[in-house]
């Protein structure tokens, strides 16, 4: 059984990219063969080539919205919000910064127009926040938010990042982090998937802090997930269920994609339509149902996307692979390069 220090390597600083190329489709890819472990070394504008007819690219079209806010107290002080996701009354849950001060009853200004008044602790640095201005959230975060750049990224965000900070097919706002994996395609490359016959369908996971919590010990049994909110489409599954029905391959652009199909596929087999949560803790062993091929950027050491990466491609050759890139100077996580696992 796997602990959390299996999964650690080592990377310089230089190779975490700081900004992303001025060609998305340019980036490298890392081919790794799961069956026999061997690696080659392509760039992603390269992909239409590993991808045979009739096998069908499941991508995730959430969208990222500019959910870091950051404001003052009512004794002035700085504090920073970061908005997850909206519930069902209006109001929000939140990840805030200093965590000890911003308890029930107190409140966070963002200029004169808009406020939030902290209403529960949740507990995993989790807590329910209304907004009490005259502003409401959404436009609360087209006046005041940022785009929530991972903190490896240290530099602040630009105007360019709300664009590159997201993929070019994401439509459905929700997302407080990119599916990096679909940072790599464009509209062209997209284009000549479709020409030879590759078929393309959507879903939606918007990405929540359960992707990027830590995790803080070395008995993964004891690590928990934040749930994240996923939908497919009848079409959607319609389209993996035909693909599986007649042999061909599922491609999972990221590991968000994988986790929702995993979460939706029934003891049959047959992946089913409709919106849901999951809080899938995926890693070695694990007997994958739907993807067969993974297309995915480098991740975190002791990251549960790094666990889920592993046992999909093996924990052996994908944690050679990851020593591999990092030799050949690959840059890595959210800006950098990609691998293929087929």
């Amino acid at each position: 059984m796997h602990r959390l220090s299996d999964f650690d390597y080592d990377l310089p600083g230089a190779q975490i990219a700081q900004h992303p190329l001025p060609d998305r489709s340019a980036s490298r890819l890392l081919v790794l063969d799961r069956t026999t472990g061997t690696t080659r070394h392509l760039h992603f504008h390269d992909l239409p080539t590993l991808i045979p007819p009739g096998d069908l690219l499941v991508i995730n079209t959430s969208r990222v919205i500019p959910a870091r806010l950051h404001g003052k107290r009512d004794t002035g002080s700085v504090a920073e919000l970061l908005l997850v996701r909206e519930l069902d009354d209006g109001t929000w849950l939140a990840m805030g910064h200093p965590g000890g001060k911003l308890k029930p009853g107190r409140r966070v200004a963002f200029g004169n127009d808009s406020a939030v008044e902290i209403l529960e602790m949740l507990g995993g640095g989790l807590r329910k926040v209304r907004f009490v201005g005259a502003l409401d959230a959404r436009a609360t975060l087209a006046k005041y938010g940022e785009v929530p750049l991972p903190p490896y990224i240290k530099r602040d965000p630009t105007q360019a990042d709300r664009d590159r900070y997201q993929t070019v097919y994401a439509t459905h706002d929700g997302s407080i982090a990119a599916p990096t994996a679909g940072l790599h395609f464009t509209t062209e490359l997209l284009a000549r998937i479709h020409e030879q016959r590759t078929f393309v369908t959507a879903i939606d996971l918007h990405v929540g802090p359960g992707t990027f919590k830590p995790v803080e010990t070395e008995d993964l049994d004891k690590h928990t997930m934040h749930p994240e909110a996923y939908e497919i489409s009848e079409g959607a599954a319609n389209w993996v269920n035909k693909v599986m029905g007649v042999g061909s391959a599922v491609w999972g652009v990221g590991t968000t994609v994988v986790r929702a199909l995993e979460a939706a596929t029934d003891a049959s087999g047959h992946v089913r339509a409709g919106a849901g949560e999951t809080s899938l803790f995926i890693r070695p062993p694990y007997a994958f149902k739907v993807v067969k091929h993974l297309i995915t950027n480098f991740h975190l050491p002791r990251s549960t996307l790094l666990m889920l990466v592993c046992a999909f491609g093996g924990y052996e050759r994908v944690m050679d692979a990851y020593r591999e890139a990092v030799k050949a100077g690959y840059r890595f996580y959210s800006y950098g390069d990609a691998m293929a696992i087929i």
